[in-house]
């Protein structure tokens, strides 16, 4: 089994900066994604941010410029940087990692942008 434990959220301000950190541990073989999922109030469950290796990078349009994702293989930790935040970037962020074991998530984290 995968466990993926994620920290940084919290609340911030319009145009401030989070960092979200997600770290992973146990049966960690072949590890491909990892990336960061979101949901909002009522909203879909959506993508954010996925890093396969250490170079190949997607991001949603909606966070692109703004947002950057890394990965320590070292420390088997992926990064989300989010900068210029916005209020519509409040949601529970969701950790995600995808091995040959399978697709893993985090319990999620709240970011909330309000001033």
């Amino acid at each position: 089994q995968v466990q993926l434990v994620e920290d940084g959220g919290g609340l911030v301000q319009p145009g401030g900066s989070l960092r979200l950190s997600c770290a992973a541990s146990g049966s960690l073989f072949s590890i491909d994604v990892m990336g960061w999922y979101r949901q909002a109030p009522g909203k879909q469950h959506e993508l954010v941010a996925v890093i396969r290796g250490q170079s190949n990078k997607n991001y949603a349009d909606s966070v692109k410029g703004r947002f950057t994702i890394s990965r320590d293989d070292a420390k088997n930790t992926v990064y989300l940087q989010m900068n210029s935040l916005k209020p519509e970037d409040t949601a529970v962020y969701y950790c995600h990692l995808e091995s040959i074991l399978g697709a893993f998530w985090g319990q999620g984290t709240q970011v909330t942008v309000s001033s």
